[in-house]
């Protein structure tokens, strides 16, 4: 210190604050982070839908078997297991196509080979879009969640 004179800071005061531009990239970086953290969320809400329309499909599957079992025959619908109203996760219906005897041998879900999923019976979630193709290799159907090979394979049509 020389004498009486007022000591002199490097840098800005205190109270100078942020500037425009650093106030800029300060949002920019909070945006930029948000958006990371969105698509992080969006794929683990995702993730989990599917997870749960496959339990459901599994769910579903055992209830339809009882009622073979019990009846000799598979249902003609849900309904007859008491499962008409059940929503999958993105809130549309449960698809299940009988296939045994004559009935539903032409609807029946096929592969890319164009072979049929099932012998027994058909039972799917057409996924978040809602739209299913019978071929689960066109671009409509990969994300269903499909039953196949008689209930040894439940999961994603892409991953099928």
């Amino acid at each position: 210190m020389t004498g009486g004179g007022e000591m002199h800071r490097i840098g800005r005061r205190a109270e100078d604050g942020l500037t425009l531009v650093e106030l800029v990239l300060v949002v920019a970086m909070i945006l930029v982070l948000a958006a990371i953290a969105n698509i992080g969320y969006r794929s683990i809400v995702e993730r989990a839908r599917v997870s749960h329309a496959i339990a459901d499909i599994g769910e579903l599957s055992m209830r339809i078997e009882r009622y073979h079992t019990n009846n000799f025959d598979y249902p003609e619908s849900l309904a007859d297991i008491g499962e008409s109203a059940r929503l999958d996760p993105w809130g549309n219906p449960y698809y299940y196509t009988l296939l045994t005897g004559t009935k539903g041998h032409g609807t029946a879900r096929k592969d890319h080979r164009l072979n049929p999923l099932n012998a027994d019976y058909d039972l799917f979630s057409a996924g978040s879009d809602g739209v299913f193709k019978t071929q689960i290799t066109q671009k409509d159907s990969l994300d269903d969640v499909i039953r196949a090979r008689g209930g040894s394979y439940v999961g994603l049509a892409e991953d099928y």
